[in-house]
């Protein structure tokens, strides 16, 4: 029987180990992992219990398919004009402090990476890979019903969280990516989605690569008194 400190610490371990991971390592995740992390995801809570999550687990020939569409698409200027988002991820307009942060954590991977400023060729080849999961063994896809509404996307960011965390308790990394949005018709053919299922972000899942720089990248948060206040 755990400690409440053993308890606390543990968790805590889990929650802040948490990393985007962008080079994993070829080793494959059992089935029967996958599983039991999504089950222990599946706890999250969602409004009256409508549990708005579906997932796509690509692995194998499925994963490889998938990810030579998208680089394919990725790849060519001639094909980006039908492959635009279907809804909007990021603010339509900027301010600080968001867009420093992005900015920030942007430049400081390129230079982990060592690719300047300029460089938008490496920049484009280091985008791409996304579409190859960051080389994990397993990709996710997750999707929800049209029907759904804003409500059950917040729901849906803590079973995406969940997932995550599960993760790190097992050892393995995960980088979840809305770089598949702009692709979600390409990815509703391959997968065979319906009508009715919308694309809402990718997951990288498997063991971090230790000997890749860009691995290295910890990402900065405020402390608890900027963005917290306390009503007595």
């Amino acid at each position: 029987m755990l400690t409440d400190d053993e308890r606390r610490a543990a968790v805590d371990q889990a929650i802040t180990s948490r990393r985007s991971i962008r080079a994993f390592l070829p080793e494959p995740v059992p089935r029967e992992t996958i599983e039991a992390i999504l089950q222990v995801a599946a706890r999250a809570p969602s409004g009256t219990n409508t549990q708005p999550w579906k997932v796509h687990v690509l692995t194998g020939a499925a994963r490889q398919r998938l990810c030579e569409r998208l680089l394919a698409a990725h790849d060519d200027p001639q094909a980006s004009g039908p492959h635009t988002e279907e809804y909007a991820y990021y603010p339509s307009q900027w301010v600080s402090p968001y867009i420093d942060r992005r900015r920030k954590v942007g430049w400081d991977l390129y230079g982990l990476l060592d690719i300047a400023k300029t460089d938008k060729a490496r920049m484009h080849a280091q985008h791409g890979r996304n579409y190859v999961f960051f080389d994990a063994p397993v990709g996710l896809i997750f999707t929800i019903d049209r029907v759904m509404a804003q409500g059950s996307w917040l729901d849906y960011g803590m079973f995406l969280e969940n997932i995550m965390i599960a993760a790190r308790g097992r050892g393995l990394d995960t980088c979840a990516q809305a770089a598949f949005t702009p692709y979600h018709r390409l990815i509703a053919e391959e997968l065979g989605l319906g009508a009715g299922e919308m694309v809402v972000c990718g997951m990288a899942l498997g063991r971090a690569d230790p000997d890749a720089i860009e691995n290295r990248l910890v990402t900065e948060r405020a402390p608890v008194a900027e963005f917290t206040r306390f009503h007595d």
